[in-house]
């Protein structure tokens, strides 16, 4: 006999676990706990319920999915670089392949006048098409690549003529890029430093402008195989703002192109970078021009000390023309072995004359007042008398013993007298000495030439700057003719 209530609680028992083992078997990850009431509405709950759980365990699994693991077959390249022969140009044979050229300068680092040459960084691209190496996108973009693929590819052998030492720079990686469109256009970029050749004429120099170039050219293809062009005119060229020189004014930068030619192989397209450069000339003139002046007004100092003065004299023209020669020998260190004059040595070198000059102005001076002349005074005899001796006893004498000249140590403060011997009366003789006196004031007198210097001296030197700093005028550009500047190129297709 069956008690009450108890056949509806086994009925509920059994429904509950008929619904546990569904949702088990629905989902495996939970378990779910259902009372289930007696009026038979539980079934409608859990359906609800299923599916939201079902839901949120599919959302789950697409947001940990991890895509690199559900690829299924194998994985295709999507540039086929295997199945192309890369060792040929793109369109082998038929016309020739345009590659367009942009340079941006990062850096002018340096100029050296002596090994005439200059240090150049910067970003050198290169744009071409290339069919074998187009790929289907839907989206239409790049792919980009390191330095790795560049090996396995056709790339532009471009090269500077002229160059003495180039790298590219590898740090922390290679700076190669390479970027690939659907289409088949090709970027190639790289970050070089190059150091070229530059010819400069130094005939102005320090008051001198320089031209100097820097020369890309393909080494092994040809115009009928390759062309090389400026891809965006003047606009190719880009520099930075910031690019300064401590020595010179960087006044234009501006791109040509032209054909080479060589006998052996052919004509070449070749990308020419231009720039000017004007130098500064305040560091010269404080380093070079104002000392050699300075050498020069000096050495006129020495036209104002007593000519009896020979120490002082001798000792300051010997060094300033030392001077002059340190200063010379220092410029000319600093500079090239040219054949040719420059400006800042016809500066100095009429300067080191000038303080010569003083020198030998000194030379004549205390050579005329060792030994006076007597040009023009009548046949005289002469001898050292003291100084006790009256002037009617010297006039007197008609002739005289060697006893009676004294020795050199005592001539300092003896009379020099010329006696004129004649038969002439006493009158006449006394004209004779008058004139005889005069002449000896007017030579032994030398410091005249002294005061003719201070004026002549300075008066020259200035008319010399005049003509100096008006003649050498800077000049806008350096006379030399590019290498080989001989056609112009064809245009890109």
């Amino acid at each position: 006999m069956v008690k009450p209530g108890g056949w509806p609680r086994r009925r509920s028992l059994e429904s509950s676990l008929w619904h546990r083992r569904l949702s088990q078997n629905a989902l495996s990850y939970k378990t779910h706990f259902v009372l289930v009431l007696p009026d038979g509405s539980c079934g409608q709950q859990k359906a609800q319920e299923e599916e939201r759980d079902r839901a949120a365990g599919n959302a789950q699994a697409k947001k940990n999915l991890d895509v690199t693991k559900i690829r299924k077959g194998e994985a295709r390249p999507l540039l086929r670089v295997e199945d192309h022969d890369f060792t040929m140009r793109p369109a082998f044979g038929g016309p020739a392949i345009p590659v367009g050229v942009d340079v941006q300068v990062e850096s002018l680092d340096s100029i050296s006048e002596v090994d005439m040459d200059f240090t150049m960084t910067l970003y050198l691209r290169h744009y071409w098409k290339d069919e074998r190496l187009s790929f289907p996108s839907t989206s239409n973009k790049s792919m980009t690549f390191d330095g790795r693929l560049v090996k396995k590819i056709w790339v532009p052998d471009v090269f500077f003529v002229h160059s003495k030492r180039s790298f590219t720079h590898d740090t922390t990686t290679e700076n190669i890029m390479l970027r690939v469109f659907p289409d088949g256009h090709v970027l190639y970029s790289m970050r070089i430093t190059v150091t070229a050749m530059c010819n400069m004429d130094f005939s102005h120099f320090p008051l001198d402008s320089q031209t100097c170039s820097l020369e890309l050219e393909s080494y092994a293809y040809t115009d009928e195989d390759l062309m090389l062009y400026w891809k965006n005119g003047d606009e190719s060229l880009k520099t930075d703002e910031k690019i300064s020189l401590s020595q010179f004014l960087i006044q234009k930068f501006h791109t040509t192109s032209r054909l080479a030619f060589y006998s052996s192989t052919g004509w070449y397209n070749r990308l020419y970078i231009n720039f000017t450069l004007r130098r500064h000339i305040f560091f010269f003139l404080l380093q070079t021009y104002f000392p050699a002046t300075l050498m020069v007004m000096l050495s006129w100092v020495s036209f104002w000390i007593d000519r009896r003065a020979v120490p002082a004299r001798v000792s300051l023209g010997i060094t300033t023309v030392l001077t002059m020669s340190t200063i010379i020998t220092g410029v000319n260190a600093s500079m090239p072995r040219v054949s040719y004059i420059k400006a800042v040595d016809i500066y100095l070198w009429v300067s080191f004359v000038f303080v010569f000059l003083s020198v030998l102005e000194y030379a004549a001076v205390n050579y005329l007042t060792t030994f006076p002349c007597e040009c023009g005074m009548l046949p005289s005899r002469t001898m050292m008398l003291d100084g006790s001796y009256s002037e009617s006893e010297a006039n007197s004498l008609a002739g005289y013993t060697r006893s009676h000249i004294l020795t050199e140590e005592e001539r300092q403060d003896k009379i020099v007298v010329h006696l004129a011997l004649s038969n002439e009366s006493n009158s006449s003789r006394k004209k004779g000495l008058l004139k005889g006196q005069m002449g000896l004031r007017i030579f032994q007198n030398t410091h005249a030439i002294d005061k003719y210097s201070r004026l002549i001296f300075p008066a020259s030197y200035i008319f010399f700057n005049l003509i100096y700093w008006s003649q050498t005028e800077q000049q806008p550009l350096n006379s030399r003719e590019q290498r080989p500047l001989l056609e112009e190129p064809r245009s890109p297709p």
